[in-house]
């Protein structure tokens, strides 16, 4: 059990320190800077904290919720207290997901130190963690959860508060029926090893054991050619079944006796199926494994709208964090919108309202420290420039000397070229997306260097995309001149305006890139489709969010992505529907940040209209057939004692047109902890290439919305069919185990009478 696993990492004697608790300052700003008791609980993966040593007010949080743990000034509130406490005193604890960070500072470099070596080991202890060892540390913490006046036993009053902790609903007669097998000593109390047994029962999965005895002969374990019908026949993994049937045998069974026979029990066909092999996720697709060696414009590239908010488009936060948190997240095209600063130093804010101001050289210098920490592929710098010629001077010097060779500032091998290069050739470089006088051909002085410097002020055709501009505000105003030294940075990004598709066919250059509001990008797609499609073989466009959109909210980017728009920039730090669908396309090849776009988006004679997806060539209609057996442990809405949801899943297809598609089952009354539907929901898709299936979990309410209780994304061409597991995401897009659902997947083509 834990006892043994935990003492270990217990007697470190980083940990130790943590254990025995430290007042640490907690700090918030430069005044707020309050004293915190900080400690980690028995369990080793709880941090507790509170705020006076009296009275009932305290904080959790989990080890496993944590990302990293970063040394010194390394945040901008560590920053702006640098003169009054020192470097060596102070740390940041990251949390996965939008989760604001947590800046402490130490009483001595001693107990700094403690704690920041120690939550480093528990992350790493987290992360590694195997199946095995991530469910008993699950049932460790409801043991210690429910233990309330811990004193190592369960009686069973406190099982019947943790049952409903857990979600379940069940009868006090088959509650105590489940105590009673489990208390084997008749103490009237469970142990921990007797409430592993207990949990065990709980969660015996029925469902997985009809699978199980469809092909096991003796009911008991699967022979290695039992396993590999079962893999051949259900999860339709052909002529690798039998190599895999005794890999999976020695990865994931449990018995050393079932092991010498070659044989499956139960318990390990549970944990194969529990695990990343077992996911609805293709193993294949999780890592690179796409063709990196294409021209930029061939690929759909995750990209940020307004980086630098963490909040909305008014009034909200500017913060070097939100940079961090994009690219963290694999984003691989970063907006900076600059000002001139009052001090001759540019600054980066959402200009003409309330929110609030980073220096522009700050941003650059983030930039170059977590560029490359998520993916190795290249970062473009979407410049939205306001500034005056010196302090576009200005910018130029800080872009050259922050980050020096690892800007991109001359062609790859000296020649003019025909295509874009690729995100092989530009690993580990950043490119500079701005207006640049004259081209890569000649830079001739001559040229005029007046021009409307920044991308997202054109009024195109009257499109009033902000609420504070109008079609016919004056445009000289928006005149201004571009600086020589920043305009020499462009290189393979160059903004220009968008004079309609065929003066692009005739004149563009395949480094010029123009940037359409979502609207007009929308209408172009609507007017002219294919022709948009031809367009982004070519070319790069970035699509951006209305500037009407002050909340931060989002457009659904499945609509550009049909168009072949590579750069389809959202608001990161909205969590929702879009970037769940942004997370669901990039969470394939590595979450690099690169996706291949299919061929009907990369050939430039293609004739591909996402209206008419059966006039493509080699047309393949598939049928998509989802069985939704059950849910496991799904989390609680409401916190509020005896809440118990009422779980019913969505299928929602998102792709062209004819595909958008969704369905759901009925709703199961209070069971989130083993719900089982056994429905299944059919659909036909035309475009599987484009498609991105959508799987929802919601707490059904018949008086007002549901509740959102979990969701997990991904591309249909990563799908497995079979038995899956889908391994749920919080809102955030962060993980939520041991919450899952089970479903039985098929896919085959449509016959000719089907079409």
């Amino acid at each position: 059990m834990m006892d043994a696993e935990g003492s270990r990492i217990q007697d470190d004697p980083d940990i130790r320190v943590m254990m025995a608790g430290s007042t640490l300052r907690k700090v918030k700003s430069r005044s707020w800077k309050k004293h915190r008791h900080f400690r980690l609980l028995e369990d080793g993966m709880t941090i507790w904290y509170k705020s006076r040593w009296v009275g009932k007010g305290h904080s959790t949080f989990s080890v496993s919720e944590m990302e990293a743990v970063r040394e010194g000034h390394q945040s901008e509130v560590l920053m702006s207290i640098a003169e009054e406490f020192p470097a060596d005193l102070c740390f940041t604890l990251v949390f996965h997901g939008r989760q604001g960070n947590l800046d402490l500072v130490a009483d001595s470099p001693k107990e700094a130190q403690a704690w920041i070596q120690g939550v480093r080991k528990l992350i790493h202890k987290a992360q590694t963690m195997d199946e095995k060892e991530r469910l008993d540390q699950w049932v460790w913490d409801w043991f210690q959860k429910a233990d309330k006046n811990k004193d190592g036993k369960m009686n069973f009053k406190e099982v019947r508060k943790l049952l409903k902790m857990m979600n379940v609903d069940m009868s006090e007669e088959h509650a105590l029926h489940l105590f009673t097998m489990a208390d084997k000593s008749e103490s009237g109390s469970l142990e921990i090893e007797q409430f592993v047994l207990f949990y065990k029962m709980l969660t015996q999965r029925d469902e997985v054991w009809k699978v199980f005895q469809d092909y096991s002969a003796d009911g008991d374990k699967l022979l290695l050619d039992e396993l590999e019908s079962f893999l051949s026949t259900e999860q339709q993994e052909g002529e690798r079944s039998a190599q895999h049937a005794s890999e999976l045998i020695d990865r994931y069974e449990p018995s050393e006796m079932a092991k010498m026979q070659g044989a499956m029990t139960l318990d390990g066909f549970q944990m194969y199926l529990c695990s990343p092999e077992g996911s609805i996720f293709t193993p294949e697709c999780v890592g690179l494994h796409q063709d990196m060696s294409q021209p930029l414009s061939h690929y759909f590239i995750s990209s940020s709208h307004n980086t630098y908010l963490l909040e909305d488009q008014l009034r909200g936060l500017s913060s070097l964090e939100a940079y961090i948190q994009a690219l963290k997240r694999g984003c691989r095209c970063v907006e900076v919108d600059c000002w001139d600063g009052s001090d001759g130093e540019p600054v980066v804010y959402h200009g003409h309202t309330l929110t609030s101001k980073i220096l522009f050289k700050d941003v650059i210098a983030t930039l170059k420290e977590y560029a490359f920490k998520a993916s190795e592929f290249p970062v473009i710098l979407s410049l939205e420039n306001h500034c005056s010629v010196e302090q576009q001077t200005v910018m130029a010097q800080h872009l050259s000397q922050i980050l020096v060779d690892t800007l991109l500032t001359t062609l790859l091998d000296g020649q003019v070229p025909q295509h874009l290069p690729s995100p092989q050739e530009l690993k580990g470089k950043i490119l500079l997306k701005a207006k640049k006088i004259g081209g890569l051909e000649e830079c001739s002085l001559e040229e005029s260097m007046v021009d409307d410097v920044s991308d997202e002020d054109e009024m195109t055709n009257g499109d009033a995309e902000s609420p504070d501009e109008s079609p016919n505000h004056d445009k000289k105003k928006s005149q201004s001149k571009l600086s020589r030294e920043l305009s020499d940075l462009v290189v393979y990004c160059k903004s220009v305006h968008f004079h309609g598709f065929e003066h692009a066919r005739l004149h563009a250059k395949c480094y010029e890139m123009s940037s359409f509001s979502e609207s007009k990008a929308k209408r172009l797609a609507k007017e002219a489709g294919t022709d948009f499609v031809q367009y982004n073989t070519k070319q790069m466009s970035r699509i951006y969010p209305s500037g009407l959109r002050t909340d931060s909210s989002n457009y659904n980017p499945q609509d550009m992505w049909n168009m072949g728009c590579q750069i389809v920039a959202l608001n990161f730090q909205t969590a929702g529907l879009e970037m769940d669908l942004n997370d669901g396309l990039f969470g394939q090849n590595g979450c690099c940040g690169y996706v291949l776009k299919p061929d009907f988006l990369r050939d430039a004679d293609t004739q591909f209209s996402p209206e008419k997806p059966e006039e493509q060539r080699g047309y393949k209609p598939l049928r998509l057939s989802i069985q939704v057996i059950s849910g496991q442990q799904l989390p609680k809405v409401n916190q509020k004692e005896g809440s118990i949801v009422d779980p019913l899943v969505r299928v929602e297809i998102f792709g062209v047109p004819q595909d958008q598609a969704k369905e759901e089952t009925s709703h199961i009354n209070n069971n989130g902890f083993n719900p089982v539907w056994n429905e299944t929901l059919n659909f036909v898709v035309h475009t599987p290439e484009l498609a991105l299936v959508r799987f929802v979990v919601e707490d059904y309410d018949k008086a007002s919305r549901n509740d959102f209780i979990g969701q997990f994304t991904l591309p249909f061409t990563c799908i497995q069919a079979g038995y899956r597991h889908i391994h749920l995401l919080s809102k955030d897009g962060t993980a939520i185990p041991p919450s899952s659902l089970f479903v039985n997947i098929t896919i085959s083509e449509l016959t000719g009478s089907q079409v």
